[in-house]
């Protein structure tokens, strides 16, 4: 009853901002506003969520800083964990009400790879932010097999070619070439994995025995959580890693490697990081997922606003976020990524929160994820093709997202135009470092177009 009366009351308040002088138009609509974000009963307030330490964990910490969160009657605490998998495992276990979370895991933990469980993703958090960076001596060997530009600079994107003769060089003198990725259903495996294969660099096969994922590989890929990849680069460990900000630039920092590509380069604004609840949390507490996803989407514009960047990065810089140096942070943040040290180029889009509908659950981003699984045999058997659109949506909740933007929209929030009009697939695209077509509606053609991985 009380929700209804809400309801009725904003109805009101509407009828009365459309009848009314400028000044009462404007308390009116105010007050509808208010009473708009007043309609949503939060079954549960008070909320634990969970990140890693990395710069895409942003819209968490804005949507808690600038009060996003508690405009929605949402008390929230924020703490950082120590991995991805305790993540999933917290996340699922029901320790941590939701999380920033890689794309792969709710998507594995539907589709059979690892812990299985009912995982759903109302809120993606960003587009691009990740990069590889090779050690110093891998740099000095690969360099000379880079194309120059007119101002004798390297010419970007860097293919995985200009590697290819330095890992048989190792393999030569009796060393394995191995590289770091954070998980092994991370953005991150696939895109070092795709951008080795996009130059006939094979990085290994997973069976359903074999969960390695090194079968066959010229290259050895581990995981190495995120902050502790450049130590572990120093330290010889491994040459190479595919990891998300500020670890690349860190690297930079301490002058132990060189970044050589971004993941905006191997994928044009891909999809990275989501957000992920159960689905029985959802269930259960239907109003709070949509309370949160709202929190979450003002969060992501506000930090698409340029001016917005340097208040991001000092948010960011807290210990109980990222903990990273301001400098580290604004190399990629504020608009630029350095390369080799001194070679800092302009990248606005290297993190995107809001733009491109970067917020928005498409089922195609989630689908390419399904793609890679099998293709390096995460997934053992062949699907048919309906099994991938089954299995995402079951996953991606754009109704959510939907719900929550509608709402932005009355309440003045976001624009109507920043909704998408979509059936949840994006066009097909060739915005990839080897200019392979990409269509989510085919998936089976797309997996079989590769001269590296299964075929089905």
């Amino acid at each position: 009853m009380k929700t209804i009366f809400k309801k009725t009351a904003f109805l009101l308040l509407l009828v009365l901002a459309a009848s009314c002088g400028d000044k009462t138009k404007k308390a009116a609509t105010e007050a509808a506003t208010e009473a708009a974000a007043a309609t949503l009963e939060i079954e549960k307030p008070q909320l634990t969520f969970g990140f890693i330490k990395l710069t895409d964990m942003a819209p968490l910490a804005i949507a808690k800083e600038k009060g996003f969160f508690e405009e929605e009657g949402l008390f929230v605490s924020v703490e950082a964990q120590s991995n991805w998998k305790n993540i999933l495992d917290r996340v699922i276990d029901g320790q941590l009400d939701g999380s920033h979370m890689l794309a792969g895991q709710p998507i594995a933990a539907g589709a059979g790879f690892g812990r299985q469980a009912e995982l759903v993703t109302p809120f993606s958090m960003d587009l691009n932010g990740n990069g590889i960076t090779v050690s110093n001596d891998v740099w000095s060997k690969m360099k000379p097999n880079v194309p120059k530009g007119a101002d004798g600079k390297p010419v970007h994107p860097i293919k995985a070619d200009a590697l290819k003769p330095v890992i048989t060089e190792y393999k030569n003198s009796g060393k394995a070439f191995k590289m770091g990725m954070v998980f092994p259903v991370s953005t991150h495996n696939y895109e070092i994995r795709y951008w080795l294969a996009a130059a006939g660099i094979h990085p290994g096969m997973y069976t359903k025995d074999n969960v390695q994922g090194q079968i066959d590989a010229e290259v050895l890929l581990s995981v190495t959580p995120p902050p502790q990849m450049p130590a572990t680069l120093e330290a010889g460990t491994i040459y190479g890693y595919c990891v998300g900000e500020p670890w690349n630039q860190q690297a930079v920092f301490k002058g132990i490697g060189v970044p050589v590509t971004t993941n905006y380069d191997i994928w044009k604004n891909n999809p990275e990081k989501v957000f992920v609840m159960t689905k029985k949390f959802v269930e259960e507490n239907p109003n709070t997922a949509i309370a949160v996803t709202k929190a979450l989407i003002r969060a992501g514009k506000w930090l698409d606003e340029p001016a917005n960047r340097p208040e991001a990065v000092k948010i960011l810089s807290m210990s109980q976020y990222v903990g990273a140096d301001e400098a580290v942070l604004a190399n990629s943040m504020t608009g630029t990524f350095e390369f080799e040290k001194g070679d800092k180029r302009e990248m606005p889009d290297f993190n995107v929160f809001y733009k491109y509908n970067a917020t928005y659950p498409f089922y195609s981003d989630g689908t390419w994820f399904l793609t890679q699984m099998r293709r390096w045999g995460q997934i053992p058997d062949a699907k048919p093709v309906e099994w991938y659109a089954n299995t995402i949506k079951d996953i991606y909740r754009p109704d959510i997202w939907e719900k929550a933007a509608k709402i932005l929209v009355t309440e003045g929030h976001i624009p109507a135009a920043d909704i998408p009009d979509t059936d949840g697939y994006k066009p097909a695209t060739t915005d990839f470092i080897d200019g392979t077509k990409y269509d989510a509606k085919d998936p089976i053609g797309y997996i079989n177009s590769f001269s590296i991985g299964n075929k089905d």
